[in-house]
């Protein structure tokens, strides 16, 4: 829409500018105009308007894509650009755009935090036992880790600590692909977790070290809770490495398999580790047949020497 809307404007203010000097007498000399001494000695002045046209359509179009998601855009929301969502929701005066496609879905509020419960009743956060805490949340992201590792590789799987309406308890599951995310979407639609129904969507959000707190991530965040950035909860270290040798090995067979495929290469059963694991135990099974059978038939001989 801008793309067409900028050159539209560049266009007018070109032919105006044109028609001002050519109806004032060129400008004057040296004054820049089409009939003044500057425009008999420079080459430069003797491009014509369609030239400044296409520059400044050029010039507007750079311009809409380097403020598009900052605080400069007065028409898109940098908030919902960057971190997928915004304090203000629908009532937001700039414009949130939904991707059709994303490598990055979000599960809104799947996360049960602890300290939001607490903090809803009245009570006092801070008197929650860490330990326990971190315990239950290394549970719930196992879980859900589990599950959606079941659609695709996993890049990144980050849990919102934001007390925020808007931001608390959401998860966003960035794949490696758009198809595992479309994948992990449509198998998750009306289904239910802890009770609640999930909301999921695609998410804008592709690069989080733009949408996480950098001071929270250092202990210096003075918002706390209601931080329009991520805070981002992290799993413990041994649970990190557990699921990292849970689905390393599965992940890149599976890259490697979708790369011959579409190299055109033929791709076997064997590929996933099954066919050979297969053959070996049917190879181990027969070897084991054939000694009995041959201590079957020891043991038949020895019986007939001793009858003898």
């Amino acid at each position: 829409m801008f793309e067409i809307f900028a050159p539209l404007g560049c266009k007018m203010l070109c032919f105006m500018g044109g028609e001002e000097q050519l109806a004032g007498g060129g400008g004057g000399g040296g004054g820049g105009g089409y009939g003044g001494s500057r425009y008999d000695s420079s080459r430069d002045a003797g491009r014509n308007w369609r030239d400044r046209e296409l520059g400044g359509a050029r010039g507007g179009a750079t311009h809409l894509a380097r403020i598009h998601g900052t605080e400069e855009d007065k028409v898109n929301c940098p908030f919902y650009f960057k971190i997928g969502a915004c304090r203000h929701g629908d009532r937001c005066s700039r414009q949130h755009h939904k991707p059709p496609f994303s490598q990055t879905m979000i599960v809104q509020h799947m996360y049960q935090n602890p300290a939001s419960q607490i903090a809803a009743a009245g009570g006092d956060p801070s008197q929650l036992d860490p330990k326990k805490v971190q315990e239950e949340f290394d549970d719930f992201y196992e879980e859900v880790y589990d599950e959606l590792a079941g659609y695709g590789e996993i890049e990144e799987l980050n849990v919102c600590e934001n007390l925020g309406d808007h931001m608390v308890g959401n998860v966003y599951c960035k794949f490696a692909d758009e198809e595992h995310s479309d994948a992990a979407l449509k198998a998750l639609f009306g289904r239910f977790y802890a009770g609640r129904p999930l909301v999921c969507e695609f998410s804008p959000v592709t690069d989080f070290r733009e949408a996480r707190c950098r001071q929270y991530d250092e202990a210096v965040c003075t918002r706390g809770g209601y931080c329009n950035f991520m805070h981002i909860r992290t799993p413990s270290r041994s649970l990190r490495k557990d699921l990292e040798k849970r689905y390393k090995k599965k992940w890149r067979k599976a890259r490697e398999k979708r790369e011959r495929q579409e190299r055109g290469e033929s791709v076997s059963s064997s590929d996933d580790g099954k066919g050979s694991r297969s053959r070996s135990r049917s190879r181990s099974r027969s070897r084991d047949k054939g000694k009995e059978k041959d201590r079957s038939r020891s043991r038949s001989r020895d019986k007939e020497k001793a009858e003898k």
